[in-house]
This record gives structure tokens, sequence and C-alpha cells, in this order.
């Protein structure tokens, strides 16, 4: 008898105990490592995914399909559907429909996380460019060639300097609504409103986690991207600019190659309360034989969110050049390198409206993506609908149930 209510562990043993011919192995309660795997008090646990139980049998012999009894129906039944996507193994359309629907229907909580968290990133940003980010150096036409090919060195210096504030800005700022959202869309799979106080609750204690992660995945960016580049800079001359490019290249197929790897282990993180390297694992094993699906996924969500970034920010960035003549004239005639107040600030407001419409799109999809991998093999939607109180797929968690 087993009295204690919540949820059961995931178990990631079918995600990677699979046999030769393909049939993932029975579900677990334990990870690789031997450890049990714990869910939040609102997130339900793993399984394998199998078809419904409950189709029709075949008509006994001698009784056509067309004299069937009422209310009987072939083929398997619709998937159920508390929240803002089917329980089944999604396709693409409804993982990017699943996250617009809880952006749409939870609309309160998410745009008050994704506006909040995009004025003060704009905010913050505004503030560097306009007193942190360091003027590029003025470019001498009658240099020698050594000359300008540091003053070149100087301004890409330079220009990194000034990307390090906004990147930074925008990293926290992701990192935050990433963690908030998280939690509002798993919710909103089950049909369950959360509250900006609960999401917080909720997400809070791995904020700190979620940062490792962060900077992990990033440090791991910088040392494949060095690797490759290092060999063809110290080399020099043709043969350096030949090795630089193909090193260069190779670099970007393993960073992009990598990321897609690790990229369900934020919501493994937040979700299965798991440590940062057992999440970057937990990632891995998910999306072991379905790296170009979630590639193809990914790639297309960036660029739609691309495509609206460009439609809000051009009309933006126009009215702001239109306003602030004097910093858009100084550019061109070269006595200013910055823009002025009001080109700052009507940019950013277009980049406010561009956060908090595209910040719940790419976490939502992120997160769907890690429910679609656990129900094609964790049966997760099984207990998504036990967890939602849907009829006839057992006691709801909190209840007491039967063990052997």
């Amino acid at each position: 008898m087993n009295d204690t209510p919540g949820w059961t562990s995931p178990g990631s043993a079918p995600s990677d105990g699979q046999d030769g011919s393909g049939v993932p192995g029975p579900p677990s309660s334990t990870d690789a490592n031997g450890s049990a795997a714990q869910w939040s008090k609102d997130q339900p646990p793993a399984g394998q995914w199998s078809p419904p139980t409950d189709r029709t049998p075949p008509p006994a012999p001698g009784q056509n399909r067309g004299t069937q009894p009422s209310g009987v129906h072939w083929g398997r039944p619709p998937a159920a559907k508390p929240g803002v996507i089917p329980l089944r193994p999604l396709g693409m359309g409804e993982i990017l429909d699943g996250a617009v629907k809880t952006l749409r229907t939870y609309w309160r909580t998410v745009l008050t996380i994704t506006v909040t968290v995009a004025v003060v990133s704009q905010i913050a940003d505004i503030l560097a460019q306009r007193y942190l980010v360091p003027a590029p150096p003025e470019i001498n036409a009658d240099a020698t060639p050594a000359e300008q090919l540091q003053q070149s060195l100087d301004s890409a210096q330079a220009s990194l300097i000034g990307l390090g504030p906004a990147l930074l800005v925008t990293m926290m700022a992701s990192l935050v609504s990433a963690a908030l959202l998280t939690v509002v869309i798993s919710r909103a799979v089950l049909g369950r409103p959360v509250s900006l106080g609960s999401a917080w609750q909720e997400a809070r204690p791995r904020l700190l986690q979620l940062l490792g992660l962060t900077l992990l995945l990033a440090a791991m960016t910088v040392a494949i991207v060095t690797v490759g580049l290092l060999p063809g800079l110290l080399l020099g001359g043709a043969p350096g600019v030949a090795l630089t490019f193909l090193g260069g290249l190779g670099a970007l197929v393993a960073v992009v190659w990598l990321m897609i790897r690790f990229s369900l282990s934020s919501p493994a993180l937040m979700l299965e309360r798991r440590g940062v390297v057992p999440s970057l694992k937990r990632s891995a094993k998910l999306v072991r034989g379905s790296w170009w699906r979630i590639f193809g996924i990914t790639v297309l969500t960036q660029l739609l969110i691309f495509v609206f970034a460009m439609i809000i920010a051009i009309p933006f960035s126009i009215i702001g050049f239109a306003v602030d003549g004097e910093g858009f004239s100084g550019l061109l005639s070269g006595t200013t390198t910055a823009f002025g107040w009001p080109f700052l600030i009507i940019t950013g407001i277009g980049g406010v409206i561009t956060s908090a419409i595209t910040y719940p799109i790419s976490a939502g999809v992120t997160v769907l993506l890690y429910v679609d991998q656990r129900i094609r093999r964790e049966a997760l939607d099984l207990e998504l609908a036990r967890a939602a109180g849907l009829p006839g797929y057992g006691p709801t968690p909190g209840t007491a149930t039967v063990g052997g």
C-alpha cells in the first residue's frame, strides 16, 4: 500500500534503455545514476507512451461494421486535451500553436512576466549604450597599412566591449523569463492557470542552477569557437586565413550540434528538479534519435521570431530616425558616433513589444518540445491526463494509490 500523495519519480530508463529492436524498455523510477529524480509538486512523472487502450474491439463474426452498437467508433479515439495541447505525440504546427495558445489564454500572467522583464532589460540596455559603451576610435584614411590594421583591431575591441553589457542584460532577462514561463507553460498543458506569485515561488529556487547551466553552455560555446579559430590566427598569412575559415566552420557545426543536443536541459532542470550536469545528460537522452526534428522546429521558430522582430523593429527605427534627426545627421557627417535619447527610447519601446511577444513563443516551443519527447518515449500523456483529473486514467495525484 502506497499512501504517499503527489508525484512519483519520472525515471529516465525509457529514454535510453532501448534494445536493438528499437522497443523502449520498461519505465524506471531512477535515473542513469541510480538516484531518484524529483518533480515539483505540480509536475507529472514519466512513463512510456502507448496508444490509448480503450479502442473498440473488432465486430464478431457475422456482424458487419455498419451494425455496430450505438456510440461505438472505429479507430483511435481523439486525444484528451485538458490544456493547450492534445495529450499525444505532437506535430510541429501543434507545438507552435500550443505556444501561441498559452500566450493567448494566460495573457495576463504571461504579459506581466514578459513586459516586466523586457522593460527592465531595455532600460538597462539603453543606459549601458548611453554611458558604458566606449566610442569607436576614429579611422585615419592616411594611415599606413600597419596603422590601419591596428585601428581595425581597436574598433573591433570597442565593438566587443559595447556588446558585453547588452549581452549580459539579454542573458539575465532571458533566464528569468524562461524560468517563469516554463512554470506557466507546464501548468497550461494541464489547463491550470498560474499567478505570477506562484510562478515566482516555483521558479526562484531553481534560478541559481539555471544561471549555472546558462553560463556552462556559454563557456562551452566560447571554448569550441576558440579551439576552432586559434590555430589559423596563430599561423597567419594566406594559409592561416584558410585554416581560420575551416576552423570557424567546424566550430559553428559543433556548437549548433551541442546546442540542439542540450536544448531541453532547461525544462529538465526546472520541471524535474535536476542539477546542472544531470539536466544536460537528460536532454541528451531525450534528443537522441530526434536531433534533426528538434533542429528543424527550433530553426523554424527562430526564423519566425526574427521575421516578427523585424516587422516591429523597422517601423520603430524609422520613427526614431525621424524624431532624432540630429543624431542621425551626426552619424552621417561623422561628427558624432552615438544616437540621442529620442532614438534610444523609441527603439526601446519597440524592443519591449517584440520581447513581450517573442519570449513566451520561444520558451513555449522549448517546453513543449520537452513534453513531446517525453510523451513519445515515456507515456507522459497518460500521467498528464491523470494529473489533469480526466476520468478513466486512475487516481489523481494527492490520493492514495495501491502499489505492488
